[in-house]
């Protein structure tokens, strides 16, 4: 009898209509319909409706999602960081590991947990396609091979990963792999990108899951191109589908 995979994908977003969980679900669809994988996913919404999955699952896919990834009394926040603690402990001892992709809002809740550095609210939103600076190590990521020494990926994100505790990474053998684009102009430390925290552990402050056509659809909308020329300008607009179809 073959072994399922069971992934489970928690929805970050909080009921907040999105492109990043209908990505999610297509990447994982089409990795589910392949020769020779038989399994199934589960979505669980964390924010909206506390629910949180249990270790039955072998693969946890947290998303990116809006508001502050900052220390909250809520109890699905409590929840989730049980869920990492029990994940990191399981892989401890069992040979048969458990792997979690966590993805921007994510991305820096694992930050908070794991206590590798501080995160803040940035001065000003980032958003649109951005280039992503590998690290030494970065250039080693058996997952970024094939890009080139400067890829590009959307990057959606009002806080930011920054300072370094070089001790505590170090400590837990963790790996800083990417930083956001150099901008000499500004005296202001780059933010983390990507960060793996063991084999079984990986984060994007980016978002590996979004394609071009829907991101592109998604914000050909009227509303959405209104929203984003009244928050971030009509040439930041532009810059933004141009990239976005490239």
């Amino acid at each position: 009898m073959e072994n399922k995979i069971k992934i489970a994908i928690l929805d970050m977003y909080d009921n907040v209509p999105n492109e990043g969980m209908r990505c999610l679900k297509i990447i994982v669809g089409r990795f589910l319909s392949k020769e020779g994988i038989v399994g199934n996913y589960d979505i669980f919404n964390v924010r909206g409706n506390n629910e949180v999955p249990t270790l039955d699952y072998d693969i946890f896919i947290s998303s990116g999602g809006p508001g502050s990834p900052l220390k909250t009394e809520e109890k699905w926040e409590s929840d989730y960081f049980e869920l990492i603690k029990n994940i990191v402990e399981f892989n401890n001892y069992s040979e048969n590991k458990k792997y979690i992709f966590a993805i921007c809002h994510s991305f820096q809740l694992l930050a908070r947990f794991f206590e590798v550095g501080k995160i803040s609210k940035r001065r000003s939103t980032s958003f649109g396609v951005m280039p992503i600076h590998r690290t030494e190590l970065g250039f080693k990521e058996d997952l970024f091979t094939v890009l080139p020494e400067i890829f590009y990926a959307v990057d959606s994100r009002d806080y930011q990963l920054t300072e370094l505790n070089q001790e505590k990474i170090a400590a837990i053998n963790a790996q800083v792999l990417c930083i956001e684009k150099e901008r000499p102009h500004i005296p202001l430390e780059r933010a983390i990108m990507a960060i793996r925290y063991s084999e079984e552990i990986f984060s994007t402050q980016f978002h590996p899951e979004a394609d071009s056509e829907g991101m592109l659809r998604y914000f050909l909308r009227d509303d959405k191109k209104q929203a984003v020329i009244n928050e971030h300008g009509e040439a930041k607009y532009f810059e933004m589908i141009d990239r976005m179809d490239d």
